[in-house]
């Protein structure tokens, strides 16, 4: 199928921030797992796999649209030194892929690719319960303190 040039360039747009989005969570994952903390750890690293399926879809659409994935394109990463640093960049980089994914959502609708705005809707949904759980994180740190909160990460 011949896609819209313009949906094509969006999805890449969108794979580069995928693709930057896994390493990025790979190295606070990687990080937390040598500081000990297991369960964000694993929270981190679900997040990237997450992330890489996200990737999976978006480069099987460019391809199902005919256009070619462009895999070698990363946004800036920027990795915490500490925890509540990591939660916060990360925070910051889910509203930014939100505002990114509404503003597709509504150029797929406006061109009238409605397969592409479902799969982006579905993203979305993803990347909100990403955002959800790492404000739930941010508001532990505040209520109980960043050291009872680290100590319930530990193994």
């Amino acid at each position: 199928m011949n896609g819209n040039p313009k949906i094509i360039e969006t999805l890449d747009s969108l794979l580069a921030d995928e693709l930057t989005a896994i390493n990025h969570y790979m190295v606070h994952s990687e990080m937390c797992s040598n500081w000990g903390y297991d369960k964000l750890h694993k929270a981190d690293e679900k997040r990237a796999i997450d992330e890489m399926k996200h990737a999976e879809r978006l480069i099987a659409r460019i391809l199902f649209l005919d256009g070619i994935p462009v895999v070698s394109k990363l946004k800036k990463i920027v990795i915490g030194s500490e925890v509540a640093a990591q939660h916060k960049n990360d925070l910051n980089s889910e509203i930014e892929a939100i505002a990114l994914y509404n503003n597709s959502i509504k150029l797929s609708g406006e061109i009238g690719d409605n397969g592409t705005r479902e799969l982006l809707e579905s993203i979305l949904k993803d990347e909100e319960g990403h955002l959800d759980w790492l404000d739930a994180q941010i508001t532990q740190i505040s209520q109980m303190e960043i050291q009872n909160y680290l100590a319930d990460q530990l193994r």
